[in-house]
């Protein structure tokens, strides 16, 4: 399991209020936070400060989404590098693990994985039925590994494939929100490893099984007509 970094932290205002809006977006829903309480949350005295620097709250949403897949780049490049020196790009679980673990290292002030129910809620908002399409422009590292899982599961229509990875990412993300902290807050380092691993066997199974036929417009054997 990677170290555990320390939490991110920003003199910028902008970041400041990203980072304030990421926490209280998981917290309490996309919908359920006002501006000025993010602003408050920021340490911004201008109450209209997210007005200024994002204009609208799905501009702040997409900020934070842009941002934190920004973070996520460098750590996807070194496991891009280090699985084509190792021929494992074809690999189905090498692949799902760039995809995913780079997460694991997105800690909130609190020492939380705020980003991962952020990230449920932004999904739901904005997940397309074009494969790898999430609302927002993808950096490189991010686009070249779901390219590689899109051509791992070739196999796939568009709409299925794309269905695939969202349900992906909500298993993974339920991973990090609920199974990182035990009931008073601790680390269980060896169980969530255990946990994590168990998670990403599951997310390449179903995502690489081969399609139904029922999916692909042919009648199922054995089931009866109302």
């Amino acid at each position: 399991m990677p170290t555990r970094k320390r939490p991110v932290r920003s003199d910028d205002a902008k970041t400041r209020l990203i980072l304030a809006a990421e926490i209280l977006f998981a917290k309490g829903g996309i919908e359920g936070v006002s501006l000025r309480e993010i602003a408050a949350a920021a340490g911004q005295r201008n109450h209209h400060a997210v007005q200024y620097h994002f204009g609208i709250r799905d501009t702040l949403v997409q900020a934070v989404f842009d941002y934190r897949m920004d973070q996520m780049e460098a750590k996807r490049g070194e496991m891009l590098r280090a699985a084509r020196e190792a021929d494992r790009l074809g690999d189905a679980r090498t692949i799902i693990d760039i995809i995913f673990l780079p997460q694991l290292e997105l800690i909130d002030a609190h020492g939380d994985h705020s980003y991962a129910n952020f990230l449920c809620q932004y999904l739901l908002r904005n997940s397309d039925t074009e494969f790898g399409r999430f609302g927002g422009h993808l950096p490189p590292h991010i686009g070249e590994a779901l390219a590689l899982l899109r051509a791992r599961i070739h196999f796939l229509p568009d709409e299925v494939a794309q269905r695939r990875l969202i349900t992906a990412c909500f298993m993974f993300l339920n991973i990090l929100a609920a199974h990182t902290r035990d009931a008073e807050g601790q680390r269980i380092d060896r169980k969530f490893s255990a946990a994590l691993d168990d998670t990403l066997n599951q997310i390449v199974a179903a995502t690489c099984m081969p399609l139904a036929a029922a999916h692909i417009g042919q009648e199922p054997k054995n089931v009866s007509r109302a």
